[in-house]
């Protein structure tokens, strides 16, 4: 007995124990409170699969698309590697959007909960960086010149833009150096993302977690194991079903078929677009004709996201009791469907006013919408009292 209790009050299991098996979890939530867990899950796959795939992959101008076709062809269950990271990326982002999009909903970015949106928009700036970077390591077509329209964007900066440009790419133009500093970076930036996402889930669990009715209960509370991990489980079951089929069934439908050709600097594609979850923030940077302005623009994106807790007035999280918000919410969610699907057309009228249109309204919800909205509702209430 003695023992045992020596063990359970040893750092680690103490910690573990604090934050996935006694840890005091609402009795109402839904299963959109699962994406997190799930979340996880898809770091630590991208993670396992990308140290193998990195025991194969030689990072040169010369090799780089003959290494990939290697590891595709030559190595043992080498394709399966391939598609698991390739796709884990798409499901990566489909697990962060639908838990990012369940907190705008449920108000989970509300005091006293602030740091832990924060941090969050921290992990979600690296993680599309850590996306960017792993996308140019096959050196295809579409990785070539997406990295050199990307990179060049910081051309755009007053003062150090040149200089910066010339540090990411390692030279004058995208090549040798540019892919060796993107692989490491590539293979550095996931651990940070673990020890980050860490950090989320101890703030998380300081205030303890949202609910669907936004309250700050203390009561009504059970311990997450070994109630709350079975109901994740069943979104893991599905999660993984909806994950193998495009690994065995449609590997390459999320990818672009530009990328199944080598890198060439004399032949620019003849529409340059990025993987799809950079789709929106690509037709936001697209829809301001000045360079440095699209640059701005994307700042402002992320700006507006981790301004989000100070802006918000209202003192009702959960949409389910604000009517006028829940319309905004699903307008907001359409607007951001239209923005990728602006990103992929071609610059073109009318693209180019639809894309100028969405993009007003994505700022017009974070930067006027949510402010205002809040002070609407309590002079509201108030006059009904």
């Amino acid at each position: 007995m003695k023992t045992r209790l020596s063990i359970l009050k040893q750092p680690l299991v103490t910690l573990v124990n604090d934050h996935l098996i006694e840890y005091p979890t609402p009795t109402n939530l839904s299963y959109f409170w699962g994406f997190g867990s799930m979340a996880g899950i898809c770091l630590l796959l991208q993670i396992l699969t990308g140290v193998f795939l990195a025991m194969h992959y030689t990072p040169h101008v010369d090799l780089a698309f003959l290494s990939v076709e290697h590891i595709m062809r030559d190595v043992e269950g080498g394709w399966f590697l391939r598609y698991m990271h390739a796709n884990g990326a798409s499901m990566f982002f489909i697990v962060v959007y639908m838990h990012m999009f369940r907190g705008l909903y449920y108000g989970s970015y509300a005091s006293p909960r602030e740091f832990v949106w924060i941090v969050g928009v921290i992990l979600f700036l690296l993680m599309i960086i850590t996306a960017f970077i792993g996308y140019v390591l096959p050196w295809g077509q579409m990785s070539f010149w997406g990295a050199t329209v990307i990179t060049s964007l910081a051309s755009a900066i007053p003062i150090v833009g040149d200089e910066l440009t010339h540090w990411l790419w390692g030279g004058f133009s995208v090549d040798n150096a540019t892919l060796n500093r993107f692989f490491s970076l590539h293979y550095l930036l996931p651990f940070l993302l673990v020890g980050i996402s860490a950090v989320h889930i101890i703030a998380l669990h300081q205030y303890g977690s949202n609910n669907p009715l936004g309250s700050l209960a203390s009561v009504d509370k059970i311990s997450f194991y070994p109630y709350f991990y079975v109901k994740d489980l069943v979104g893991w079951v599905a999660f993984a079903l909806f994950f193998s089929f495009f690994v065995y069934f449609a590997p390459n439908l999320l990818g672009h078929p530009d990328n199944y050709i080598p890198a060439n600097p004399m032949s620019t594609p003849a529409h340059i677009v990025p993987e799809w979850y950079f789709l929106p923030v690509y037709a936001i940077l697209r829809s301001i004709p000045n360079k440095l302005g699209g640059v701005a623009a994307i700042g402002l994106v992320f700006v507006s996201l981790l301004a989000l807790p100070f802006l918000n007035t209202s003192e009702i999280r959960s949409s389910s009791f604000r009517p006028i918000h829940k319309i905004l919410f699903w307008f907001l969610g359409a607007d951001c469907v239209l923005l990728g699907w602006i990103g992929c057309q071609p610059v073109e009228a009318p693209f180019v006013t639809i894309g100028q249109i969405a993009s007003i309204f994505f700022f017009f919800y974070f930067l006027v919408c949510v402010p205002l909205l809040g002070r609407i509702e309590k002079a509201f209430i108030t006059y009904k009292a």
